[in-house]
């Protein structure tokens, strides 16, 4: 009881990001570690942690959180049959080695360069979002050297910056001619390959810096973990209920704008 009385503001916090991550997961069919990581870098910043270590923490919590929401995505995915595990078996080495070169980097480098490679992601992809569905740029995917390339990068960045498989691997898939629906639940699978692996070794390997956050484990925060894991679960259906009476499209755009906004913000801190 009182380590919830002395740490109330941050759990709250943490809930509340749990909360607004499961709801924009359901509605927009975002990832929840490009609504997770801004928020947690902003908020341990607030807390009195460095940016340093902000980005080097949320970066790591994230990736935890994303373990059971990507179990529950696959199985609903799976069940509409839009789940390639050909290609999973493909990419799947090829992630793992990404994301176990990405992994170590982030046990290596300062958390700035995390940061300012979170703003350039997070902006790109939210430009991406704004322009709305394109025509692919081509016809289908490359050869078996040009998709190890793929999810070894995939992999890479995406444990770097702790998102899942979504934010990466959908553009990716229809740009190259791929069908959208079964890119959709293919990342969700993705998702699973790069955060599982990703978090456990930061959980294990990573060094916990002196001034993070209670309860912070290699580098993940396992008080933030627990906070948001069981209601992004608990509220994503929420969200996906509100899209059916929303403008779901128009919302998309509005989070989109808000993402500009925060991977900028992100790269001035850096930046300026």
């Amino acid at each position: 009881m009182s380590f919830i009385m002395e740490n109330y503001s941050m759990i709250l916090a943490m809930m509340g990001t749990g909360v607004v991550a499961g709801i924009l997961a359901g509605l927009l069919g975002v990832g929840g570690g490009i609504v997770i990581v801004p928020v947690l870098f902003f908020l341990y910043q607030g807390l009195g942690v460095s940016a340093d270590t902000a980005m080097l923490v949320a970066t790591a919590t994230s990736l935890a959180t994303i373990i059971p929401t990507s179990i529950s995505s696959i199985r609903a995915h799976n069940a509409k049959g839009n789940v390639d595990f050909q290609l999973l078996k493909a990419w799947g080495f090829f992630i793992f080695l990404g994301v176990l070169l990405g992994s170590f980097v982030v046990t290596r480098v300062d958390g700035e360069w995390l940061t300012l490679l979170f703003g350039v992601i997070a902006t790109l992809s939210a430009i991406n979002m704004l322009l709305g569905k394109k025509d692919a740029l081509f016809n289908s995917l490359p050869g078996k050297a040009g998709q190890s390339v793929i999810a070894t990068c995939i992999g890479f960045f995406s444990s770097m910056v702790g998102i899942g498989g979504g934010t990466l691997t959908v553009p990716t898939l229809t740009f190259c001619n791929y069908p959208a629906h079964r890119a959709v639940g293919t990342a969700a699978a993705v998702g699973l390959i790069i955060s599982l692996p990703a978090a456990v070794t930061l959980l294990i390997a990573g060094q916990t810096p002196a001034d993070s956050p209670f309860g912070t484990f290699g580098l993940v925060n396992l008080v933030g973990a627990a906070c948001i894991i069981p209601l992004t679960v608990l509220f994503a259906p929420v969200g996906a209920g509100l899209a059916s009476r929303l403008n779901a499209a128009m919302l998309k755009k509005v989070f989109a704008i808000t993402l500009i906004f925060t991977g900028l913000r992100m790269l001035y801190q850096v930046l300026a």
